[in-house]
This record gives C-alpha cells, sequence and structure tokens, in this order.
C-alpha cells in the first residue's frame, strides 16, 4: 500500500507539469514499475499530444511487460486526438495498472478500466483519489456540465475593502501575493472582467511567469465601451480577446475585429452571463478566473456560476463606509441567504492570507 500512494504522489507531481498546457484536457501523469524500480515517467505535456500512459511507455528504459503502471487518471479507450491508452497498454503487457481518479467523461467512465480487466490485466482503483481529484476539478466541472469551471478571485484589506474611499487600489497586497495571481492566470485557461475594470485600470491581463501560458482575455462589454487604445485592444494580435456584448456596433466591432479580437454577440441590453458560459464551453473553454469588479462578481454569484473563490487579504486597513468591497449588487437580506463556502486551504505570503473556498 505504501509503494502506491508513493507512485502515485510521483504520477501526480508528475502532472502538475502539464498546468497551462493542456486545457481542455485533465492533467494526467504516468508511472511505470518494475521489480520495485521506476523504468519510465510520463505526463500529458500539452493539448493534442501524447498522453500520460504513452509517454510514460516511450520513456521506458527496459521492457515493461510484466510492469505495474500507476495512472491519476482512468486510461482512455476512445480515439480522440490520439488512439486510446488502452490499446499501449495491453500492445506493452502491462500486468498491473493503478489508477486515481475515475474519469467522468461518458466516452471512458469504467470502460478504460473494465477493458483492460477483460484482458488480463490487475485494475486497482481510487489510490489516493481525493488527491488525484484535486488537480482536475475544472475538468471534472466541465466535462460533466460543459460549462467552465469557474474561480472567482480578488484581493482585499484586513477590513474588507478593494480600494480606498477615493477609489485608489495600489496596493492592497504584497508583491509575493501579487506574484501568486500569474500562477492562477496559468492555471486557468480563460480571465473574465467587467468593462469597469478596464476602463478604470486598463490591464494587460497576460501570465508574466516565465514560460507561463497566457489565458484567453474575456471582457463582459454590454454596450461596447473598450478603448481601442486599451492594452487589451492593442495585444489582441498577440494574445487572445473575446468581447461578449449586446452592443449592434458594427463600426466599433470591424474595428475590434481588425485589431485581432473575437466578438460575441448576444441579444439585450446585458451580457447574459449564464449564456456566455455556455458559448465558452462550447469553444471548448474548460476554465475561467474572473478577476472583477465588484459588479461582475455580484452577477456572477446571483447566477449561481461561481464555483471556487480566492480570497487574498492584505495586511492594511482601510476604513471608509464609501469604500468598495469585493461583492457589489443589492446583496442578501438575511443571513440564511448567503451563498456558504468551504475552506480548501490557507496559505501564507508574508504578511499576506490566500483563503481559499469551493461552493457548498
Amino acid at each position: 500500500m505504501q509503494i502506491q500512494q508513493e507512485m502515485m504522489q510521483r504520477a501526480i507531481v508528475l502532472a502538475k507539469q502539464g498546468v497551462g498546457a493542456v486545457d481542455p484536457n485533465p492533467l494526467v501523469g504516468a508511472v511505470i514499475v518494475k521489480d520495485g524500480r521506476i523504468i519510465g515517467e510520463g505526463y500529458h505535456m500539452r493539448f493534442g499530444g501524447l498522453h500520460a500512459e504513452r509517454n510514460a511507455l516511450a520513456n521506458c528504459t527496459e521492457d515493461p511487460e510484466g510492469a505495474t503502471l500507476y495512472v491519476t487518471l482512468e486510461p482512455c479507450c476512445h480515439y480522440g486526438k490520439t488512439p486510446p491508452c488502452t490499446e499501449a497498454i495491453l500492445q506493452a503487457k502491462i500486468a498491473t495498472v493503478v489508477i486515481g481518479s475515475r474519469d467522468p467523461n461518458p466516452k471512458v467512465a469504467g470502460n478504460g478500466a473494465a477493458i483492460l480487466r477483460q484482458a488480463g490485466v490487475t485494475v486497482i482503483e481510487d489510490v489516493l483519489r481525493e488527491d488525484c481529484d484535486a488537480i482536475n476539478q475544472p475538468f471534472f466541472h466541465y466535462i460533466t456540465t460543459k460549462q467552465p469551471y469557474v474561480v472567482m478571485k480578488y484581493a482585499m484589506t484586513a477590513d474588507g475593502k478593494i480600494a480606498t474611499r477615493t477609489g485608489a487600489s495600489q496596493w492592497i497586497t504584497n508583491e509575493e501575493s501579487r506574484q501568486h495571481v500569474h500562477v492562477l492566470r496559468n492555471r486557468y485557461q480563460g480571465i473574465m472582467v467587467g468593462i469597469g475594470t478596464v476602463l478604470a485600470d486598463n490591464p494587460l491581463l497576460t501570465c508574466r511567469l516565465e514560460d507561463g501560458c497566457n489565458p484567453i482575455r474575456i471582457v463582459c462589454d454590454s454596450h461596447l465601451q473598450i478603448p481601442l487604445d486599451s492594452q487589451l485592444v492593442q495585444t489582441a494580435k498577440e494574445v487572445p480577446l473575446w468581447i461578449a456584448t449586446c452592443s449592434k456596433d458594427t463600426e466599433k466591432q470591424n474595428a475590434l475585429l481588425q485589431a485581432g479580437a473575437q466578438v460575441l454577440q448576444f441579444d439585450g441590453n446585458k451580457v447574459p452571463l449564464a449564456q456566455l458560459m455556455t458559448v465558452l464551453g462550447e469553444k471548448q473553454v474548460s476554465s475561467v478566473l474572473v478577476e472583477g469588479g465588484a459588479t461582475l462578481h455580484a452577477a456572477m454569484l446571483e447566477e449561481n456560476l461561481v464555483q471556487c473563490v480566492y480570497v487574498y487579504i492584505g495586511a492594511k486597513l482601510f476604513g471608509g463606509t464609501t469604500a468598495k468591497t469585493p461583492i457589489g449588487g443589492l446583496g442578501v437580506a438575511l443571513p440564511q441567504e448567503a451563498a456558504n463556502l468551504h475552506l480548501q486551504r490557507v496559505q501564507t505570503f508574508g504578511d499576506d492570507v490566500l483563503c481559499v473556498y469551493t461552493k457548498r
């Protein structure tokens, strides 16, 4: 049992190396062990590339016949951008397959394990399942709902303010906390803001990690107010920019298209967020990081579209009854109407605190 957990933990470490590069596919790592020795390792490196099992087999230092394969997610058994991993496992004459997570994808969903068992392979499931599931919550949500996994992120002071009474907000958190935000931008496939944030801050919304992956930048802009000289528009040919709007201003839309942006057109006077999530899912966007501001946060919560919340708490006190808070809108009338959260973990960055919650 201990060797199973050690090897699966190693497979999880490998899987995480694919962060930012495999969406909308899952993160998967694989380790091949023979006679107590690791003879091959691999992970899913990029979308459309070989899966973890095939990479591990390709990296074997000796014949894997009779070996044990540890893999964080049930091997696929269908043809996609690559052939089924079950075929590769059987061809390599692997004797035992140890699986962490069960794949909720209807194309797999137990069939991968069943095929291996029917061929005489010993299959052991649910080893470190909770840990393996944790790295793929966005994939599991996307594959079962066809909508992106939504993470709401904000930074606030210890007294719950996102800006001073004058609107100044730089900086609430320290440099270490702000650097960690780029880990999230690398992790999630899209990043979404409201037009108010664009007009107030003129953000770039890119990932500044070395070798990091830039998210698709999504702006909710009902009336197409985004300036053509904004950083987002000026970099639209280098980093994807999608603008969700209800405006039928064809001249402005054409200018944005020529700049390299993509326009997502909706009916009505206000971008319908639930419909936007459906469209993003259809475009294979499996996860979205929502970075505000308060109006967009409130609207996303009101429509029950948020699955996870990252709260960075800076070691400062702003005060002020008119200073903005992270969630705008009308708010609930009674405490029992609140959105209830489950605390997943707490992390510190110097004097700053990060609390990660999931919606109950």
